[in-house]
């Protein structure tokens, strides 16, 4: 793999997967790791992570500004150069609030649909060039293996099936909406070599998950990586946790 985005890179599972990536053997590293944040200049942990590494790319991208996408697009062009780009994780996310069916509020659930599922759905669109033109690159690649990968993070609250709590609408319905574009992104895409998951992270201790969850970021993203890194054609239009384990819709 020679390249690889990720959004919300600036902390808690962003930052985790490149730290991961970054232990990987060094063969397995990838030779442009472009991350993606809002704020790079506040972005300390990364900014010293690109220090060390080269190969980190720091780009900076607000997931509303979808007129932006363009421009955002043609820039990751010229770090990549004639590679493409073989890896997409769309991460950046908003968490919403729990909230049952009579405290809902409009606005909370449509900024939560734009931040989790039109935002990744459009950048995915911006970059489709560069996905393409790493598939058209790795046309000789294993049997098996995708020549491309989108990986849109999900979550378990996503999941219908095992919906025993309730609450939790606007992050709920706007990843079940996300694992519905994966499935489409698939079907869009079964004739490129770009294969498309959504993979749900756990519960971690970072700003988002809070103090009380079970899973440390660092053995956590290093789970996550390895079930990214080892993604097949097999794994295409699924649902899988941070081991690859398959999840009901």
């Amino acid at each position: 793999m020679k390249s690889m985005l990720i959004t919300g890179a600036n902390r808690g599972v962003g930052l985790g997967m490149i730290r991961a990536v970054l232990n990987l053997p060094k063969e397995n590293v990838p030779g442009n790791i472009v991350a993606v944040c809002r704020k790079p200049d506040q972005a300390k942990e990364l900014n010293e992570l690109a220090d060390q590494n080269k190969n980190i790319h720091i780009l900076q991208l607000e997931s509303k500004e979808f007129d932006k996408y363009e421009t955002f697009a043609a820039q990751v062009g010229e770090v990549l150069k004639d590679n493409g780009l073989d890896l997409l994780i769309n991460n950046a996310g908003i968490a919403g609030s729990f909230r049952r069916i009579g405290l809902i509020k409009s606005g909370e659930l449509m900024e939560t649909y734009v931040v989790n599922t039109i935002a990744p759905i459009m950048l995915t669109k911006a970059l489709l060039p560069l996905l393409k033109q790493a598939a058209e690159k790795n046309v000789g690649a294993a049997p098996g293996v995708p020549r491309a990968t989108i990986v849109n993070i999900s979550s378990i609250l996503a999941s219908m099936k095992l919906n025993g709590d309730g609450g939790h609408y606007s992050y709920r319905c706007s990843k079940a909406a996300l694992n519905a574009a994966t499935v489409s992104m698939k079907v869009d895409l079964k004739d490129t070599g770009i294969c498309a998951v959504a993979l749900h992270p756990g519960w971690i201790k970072t700003q988002m998950g809070g103090p009380k969850a079970p899973l440390e970021v660092d053995k956590a993203c290093s789970r996550i990586i390895k079930t990214v890194f080892g993604i097949t054609d097999q794994h295409n239009g699924g649902f899988y946790d941070l081991d690859g384990k398959n999840l009901p819709w």
